[in-house]
């Protein structure tokens, strides 16, 4: 499902504070510079983020699929829009609100699949 790699980003983006709320969480082995963050997880996966100005730039691979994927995201103040494509040519787009601690996202894909994602600090996502 090409979905999968687009919620890495999705969750990198709009839970990274819960990170540190969590007891125990294998997290991913990450380098960064003033404008990148390159990470790769125990599994084989591996993204990075790029950021200028108000555009962040994602790319990553998907090593369950093993499909190399790219995103791009646009934040407009609380909303985020993005588009994705992935090297099997799956395409997806959709945005994110985000207020205070949580975040809604919408995302459909051009294999039909679609999917809301509501991410919180106390909830976690559902």
């Amino acid at each position: 499902m090409l979905l999968r790699p687009l919620l890495v980003p999705l969750l990198l983006l709009s839970l990274c504070p819960l990170a540190y709320a969590l007891p125990h969480v294998d997290l991913p082995l990450c380098t960064r510079s003033a404008t990148l963050v390159a990470c790769k997880d125990g599994r084989g996966n591996y993204y990075s983020v790029r950021s200028v100005g108000t555009t962040l730039y994602l790319r990553g691979y998907d090593a369950v699929g093993r499909r190399l994927w790219s995103q791009t995201n646009e934040r407009h103040g609380p909303l985020t829009f993005f588009t994705g494509l992935a090297s099997d040519g799956e395409a997806w787009v959709g945005y994110s609100r985000r207020v205070g601690w949580t975040s809604s996202s919408r995302v459909s894909s051009s294999s039909g699949q679609r999917f809301n994602l509501h991410c919180s600090l106390i909830g976690g996502c559902r």
